[in-house]
């Protein structure tokens, strides 16, 4: 028996219809700003035009941040599987001419990479990654370093954003290439429960570009300069390390080309006065987590103040506010004195201490006031500067022991 009679058509369309409205309605969304530190590293590796790659389990909602980026800086989306091409998808297919001795053969590109060249402009989302066979990740080592796909490059309004499972939790997964993975910026994609819940409710977090300072330009670039050439000159054998085990060469690691991204990262990060915590995930994304931690310690280290400075004037010594900082400071000017010990140059230090317990807390007197006090020659006299340090710094001491004496 039919039963596509007109109504009953009309009835399932109409129902069909409303469906769809309900869909719509569940899929609008709207954005706001909102501090988001993964999201914010990202935007300023994609502002830097730097290939990222997107590390996370599957359902973390990598998909999802690509494309509300790709609408937050109103760039096409182009989504490609990676696993699912083969390498002349990438490569290219060799297309034969009238005169192929003379002419050659050239590679045609997929019609999606056609599509990018036209618009000028786009994400290139490369998914999946992980579950690509090594062949097709090796087609794609010219795709991410020189953007070219077959004889067409990719123009420089093209930003590429990969992801990734790990093989764990990855289909028939691989570990990545040694020399694809040293191209990217990796970035371990996790879930924030107040974003998750309230983008659930309707408002998603909006990715915004770095707001770059003009006039920090050239200062910024110096900086990052200064700083990467500085450490690599102090640790050389970072310079270029490859890791022993295939997974961790599928990850971040040093080498000439990542450390140039630091740098480039770097400096994205000083013109835009990023925080320390998105700028640790960027570095870190880029060499790897050991070699990273060490460049930001070197950072730490440049914005000490100078030792000599503080002990010129300690009336208006300018100390680090944050505690870490500000007893490596203190403990410079020990050294200092130690290297060079002259009574004048004694009294200054306790004058430096006095300061830092006029502007921050007393406890991170203890070791630099006692460490002080073991430089004192014979004939020098005791400033009366320590008068005002011996109170704090004996009843820091004995809260110290008391707290030792309770935990045995």
């Amino acid at each position: 028996m039919n039963t596509d009679t007109p109504h009953a058509t009309t009835l399932t369309g109409t129902r069909l219809g409303l469906a769809d409205d309900l869909l719509t309605m569940l899929r609008t969304t709207t954005t706001e700003p909102r501090a988001d530190e993964q999201l914010e590293a990202l935007t300023l590796a994609v502002a830097a035009d730097l290939p990222v790659l997107l590390w996370g389990e599957p359902g973390i909602g990598k998909t999802a941040a690509l494309t509300r980026l790709a609408e937050s800086l109103e760039l096409p989306l182009t989504t490609v599987i990676a696993s699912v091409h083969e390498p002349s998808d990438f490569s290219g297919l060799p297309i034969v001419g009238d005169d192929p001795e003379v002419r050659g053969v050239p590679m045609a590109p997929p019609r999606w990479a056609v599509e990018l060249v036209r618009a000028g402009r786009g994400l290139l989302f490369l998914d999946e990654l992980s579950t690509a066979t090594p062949a097709v990740q090796a087609a794609l080592l010219r795709v991410v370093l020189e953007r070219r796909v077959g004889a067409l490059r990719l123009p420089p309004g093209v930003r590429i954003v990969a992801a990734a499972n790990p093989r764990a939790s990855a289909a028939d997964g691989w570990e990545l290439s040694p020399p694809l993975a040293n191209r990217f910026v990796h970035l371990h994609w996790v879930h924030d429960r107040e974003v998750v819940v309230r983008g659930l409710g309707g408002v998603w977090p909006r990715a915004e570009l770095p707001r770059l300072a003009p006039e920090r330009l050239p200062e910024a670039v110096e900086f990052a300069r200064r700083a990467v050439c500085g450490f690599l000159t102090l640790r050389p054998k970072l310079i270029h390390r490859l890791p022993n085990t295939e997974t961790r060469r599928g990850g971040a690691w040093p080498s000439p080309r990542s450390w140039e991204t630091a740098l480039t990262l770097l400096a994205f990060a000083t013109a835009a006065s990023v925080s320390r915590d998105v700028l640790a995930l960027l570095i870190r994304g880029a060499v790897g987590d050991g070699p990273g931690l060490e460049l930001l310690a070197h950072l730490d280290r440049m914005d000490l103040p100078d030792p000599e400075s503080l002990l010129a004037d300690p009336a208006v010594a300018d100390l680090p506010t944050r505690g870490d900082l500000r007893q490596a400071a203190l403990d410079a000017v020990v050294a200092a004195v130690a290297s060079r010990p002259q009574r004048e140059r004694w009294d200054a230090a306790w004058a430096v201490l006095v300061r830092a317990l006029e502007t921050g807390t007393p406890d991170l007197l203890v070791a630099p006031a006692s460490a002080l006090a073991e430089l004192r020659r014979d004939d020098w006299e005791v400033p009366e500067s320590i008068d005002r340090l011996a109170g704090v710094v004996g009843l820091a001491r004995r809260a110290d022991l008391s707290v030792a004496g309770a935990s045995r």
